[in-house]
């Protein structure tokens, strides 16, 4: 007996009935979407989980530094005059911030930026710990002061 590879089979009576297949269907389309939402919400929560900082002020830190431990943050507040330390013949600085009467402790290895100095206005990225604020690299962000100054009215130059 000669078989032909391009033929089909022939089944007999073992035919999938239309209601079956639209159930397998219905089951198929349901699995992959339950696939594709798990997939998606493990990427999101992931991705989260890793690049999430908190954008808090020095006072809001002082007030409850345990809520704050190991968190990323940045730390927004005003270099306090005169807190600047730097190690010699390194990069290390040692100064700290305030914001309203409180005060955190940082520290920072790397260059910082030229409008970094006492009583600029700093936003910090990095990890509250118990030794205070670690700066991590790249982290010192110094606003620029504002250059406007407001001139007397009916003063030369109208």
């Amino acid at each position: 007996m000669r078989i032909d590879p391009c033929s089909r089979p022939q089944y007999s009576g073992d035919a999938i009935s239309p209601q079956t297949y639209m159930k397998s269907k219905h089951i198929k389309i349901a699995v992959t979407a339950a696939v594709l939402a798990l997939a998606l919400g493990g990427l999101f929560y992931s991705t989260l989980a890793e690049g999430t900082e908190y954008y808090v002020h020095v006072d809001e830190v002082a007030s409850d530094p345990g809520a704050w431990q190991g968190k990323r943050l940045q730390l927004h507040g005003f270099v306090v005059d005169k807190s600047i330390f730097v190690k010699p013949q390194t990069l290390e600085y040692r100064f700290q911030i305030q914001n309203k009467g409180s005060v955190v402790p940082a520290s920072y290895t790397g260059i910082v930026p030229d409008t970094f100095k006492d009583g600029s206005e700093v936003v910090l990225k990095g990890h509250f710990g118990p030794n205070g604020f670690a700066v991590e690299p790249n982290g010192v962000m110094a606003k620029c002061p504002s250059k406007y100054t407001a001139g007397q009215p009916g003063a030369s130059g109208s």
